[in-house]
């Protein structure tokens, strides 16, 4: 199964799959995000957790206009990624 890995550095949220890393901005608070809880061919549903909250919070990221600024060929490169998790260094 072809899977892709979410995480973040500093302020960015970082998506890796096969010889990509894309990084973009992420919110001032994020401290990690937590789960994967839905994969959409570039539509994320994500828990985070934020500095401001003791709960973890869900997040929604849309890959594809990011894909398509970085001219990216948002079809082609979404269609093999079958699964998200979370990239544990």
């Amino acid at each position: 199964m072809e899977y892709a890995t979410i995480d973040n550095e500093q302020d960015y949220t970082v998506f890796r799959f096969g010889d990509h890393t894309i990084r973009f901005k992420a919110p001032f608070s994020l401290e990690h995000y937590t789960s994967v809880k839905e994969w959409d061919h570039g539509y994320l549903v994500v828990m985070a957790k934020y500095t401001h909250n003791n709960q973890d919070e869900e997040e929604y990221i849309d890959l594809v206009p990011i894909l398509e600024k970085l001219y990216f060929d948002a079809d082609a490169f979404l269609k093999p990624i079958k699964e998200v998790r979370i990239y544990h260094a």
